[in-house]
């Protein structure tokens, strides 16, 4: 299983969650006003009730019922349309401190480093953006106004419940044992099973998400039922996870349920014998019996949600979560000398113990083209990671112009050194606001055509039926391989950094388009320094020097026509690649 990313803990929940609170103190108070008024409105009816019960005990005239019954119509009048803004002003906050947690949380994934992603997995992050974060919204949306509803209800209707007598609350009391021992019971266990609940859905999204990405591979090797056997497994762990939280509310909301009719009936009992004795009167004991059975609404809803906001509490540690990665880089605010890049004993792992560069020195030289070169799985692209800065050495140092490649923020780092891999992707929109992402501000149509035309991809572009208007991305107009990586080379030209690092780049076209398009690069990224790491040795040949990656070190360096006569690992294979071409 894949390490997951770090969970926050309770005391760093209630600081997120009060400091939200802090940002809206206008719409956070009108909302808790209008809660207390409309409880406080709801407050009169049993009043109301108890001295028309101890009025018609004493003789009443239908008159004074008429002039009662108006006004229990007015108030509970009053109360529903304070109970209809409190909500909305609820859900009003709600929105937007929903809103602000999602562009936290989007800004501290953005911020999270590329080698913790590659290690945790997609499955994780997927599973928190997309349940934790509907979970989080439900919370936020119903289950935490209807909670503060509850609790403003609770507290004024037992204030107003001892405003009959001081005696009615120890009938009251007869409900704190239970309910203080189903809690502890109860939240000692919650958050670690919601949390497990949680776990177990990011290890299914991830074990579908590598299926389905390496279906290909899968059928080819005929995998298939190890692949649905791991599923399976997931699935039975996360049955498992569901089991438990299951079996948590079916303990304690049951146990609960007594509890709530102990008050009342306390107090029935209670205030009974208390008339008999003649220390209160029927309207009191009416009152107080209303008073108390009213509790028992908010305190039930006030157990019931506290299982939606265990979940959201759930949901809100996974998210916070996200910004507790430790960060790769250290900005030390240094500023270049220069554009020359050097790498000096260069070590690193994916795996700790287990190294896939072993002392790597490299010297670049401003506006040099280098080749790397080399068998699968030799190095090739971690060390081509290295030079652009996603990841940092496990010893030694890569910098440019004397400064730590990791040193850099990340919007420096970018003007000096960019990467484009094998690996890219079309966002949902236009195609010119695709390519306008990487464009300088103020960049034009001119400026996007031009890239367009360096990499080869202006007719085709041309030939859409919207030109740089088509819609493109997941949905829309579907962009081939070789067409999605020539926009990602196009972004490479209008971002315009100082040395590029190509990780196979223009895999996907075939060669004689990919030999035309280098071409057409070259002139384009001329004065530029560049690392080319390709399988196709015409790269090589024409790059001012060539770096043979071989068990992570570098066995060969030299031009093309030097190796060549060297005789070594790079003639063997120039000879071998060639031979295939001629």
């Amino acid at each position: 299983m894949s390490p997951a990313l770090p969970v926050a803990d309770g005391p760093s929940v209630r600081r997120y969650a009060l400091e939200l609170a802090r940002r809206h103190p206008r719409l956070l108070g009108s909302a808790v006003g209008l809660h207390v008024l409309a409880a406080a409105a709801s407050l009169a009816a049993p009043r109301l009730l108890g001295g028309l019960v101890e009025a018609v005990e004493e003789g009443t005239t239908l008159a004074h019922v008429d002039r009662i019954a108006p006004l229990l119509a007015l108030f509970l009048l009053i109360q529903t349309v304070l109970t209809r803004y409190a909500r909305y002003r609820s859900q009003v906050l709600g929105e937007q401190v929903l809103a602000e947690l999602r562009e936290d949380f989007v800004a501290h994934t953005l911020d999270l480093p590329v080698g913790t992603v590659e290690a945790a997995g997609s499955g994780d992050l997927l599973t928190r953006t997309s349940r934790d974060v509907e979970q989080l919204s439900w919370t936020t949306r119903w289950a935490l106004p209807e909670w503060t509803i509850a609790v403003v209800s609770a507290v004024l209707i037992f204030a107003a419940a001892l405003s009959v007598g001081w005696w009615v609350a120890l009938p009251c009391l007869l409900a704190v044992p239970p309910l203080a021992v189903g809690l502890r019971w109860y939240l000692a266990r919650a958050k670690d099973g919601y949390l497990r609940e949680s776990a177990s859905y990011s290890q299914i999204n991830a074990t579908l998400a590598d299926t389905v990405e390496g279906a290909r591979t899968v059928e080819a090797l005929g995998l298939g039922r190890q692949r649905i056997d791991a599923a399976d497994t997931d699935c039975a762990d996360s049955y498992d996870a569901e089991r438990y939280t299951l079996r948590l509310r079916t303990a304690f909301f049951p146990a609960m349920e007594v509890s709530y009719l102990l008050p009342m009936v306390g107090t029935l009992l209670f205030g009974g014998w208390l008339y008999t004795r003649g220390q209160v009167t029927l309207g009191e004991v009416t009152a107080a019996t209303l008073y108390v059975q009213m509790l028992i609404d908010p305190v039930e809803r006030l157990v019931a949600i506290l299982d939606e906001l265990q979940m959201g509490a759930a949901s809100l540690s996974r998210l916070l979560g996200v910004a507790l990665v430790p960060d790769d880089r250290e900005v030390s605010g240094a500023q270049p000398l220069d554009e020359k890049l050097e790498a000096r004993d260069v070590r690193f792992s994916y795996v700790e113990g287990r190294d896939v560069l072993h002392g790597v020195d490299l010297d670049v030289g401003v506006g040099e083209r280098i080749a790397m070169v080399g068998p699968s799985g030799a190095g090739k692209s971690t060390l081509g990671r290295l030079l652009a800065g996603i990841h940092p050495p496990r010893t030694g140092s890569v910098t440019v112009g004397d400064v730590g490649l990791v040193e850099l923020p990340l919007g420096d780092l970018r003007g000096h050194v960019a990467l484009v891999t094998q690996e890219h992707h079309v966002f949902v929109g236009t195609l010119r606001e695709n390519l306008a992402l990487a464009a300088p501000p103020g960049a034009g149509d001119v400026e996007i055509r031009a890239a367009l035309d360096a990499v080869d991809a202006l007719e085709w572009v041309d030939a859409l039926p919207d030109g740089l208007d088509t819609m493109v991305g997941s949905g829309r107009r579907a962009l081939t391989a070789a067409q999605a990586q020539q926009v990602a080379l196009a972004r490479l030209v209008l971002a315009d950094p100082h040395t590029l690092v190509l990780d196979e780049a223009t895999s996907l076209i075939d060669p004689r388009a990919a030999r035309h398009l280098e071409r057409s690069l070259a002139a384009v990224l001329h004065g530029r320094t560049v690392i080319a790491i390709a399988h196709r040795l015409f790269s090589a040949h024409d790059a001012d020097r060539v770096a043979v990656v071989e068990d992570g070190v570098i066995t060969e360096f030299g031009s093309h026509d030097e190796l060549v006569a060297a005789g070594g690992s790079y003639a063997a294979l120039w000879d071998s690649w060639h031979g295939r071409g001629s």
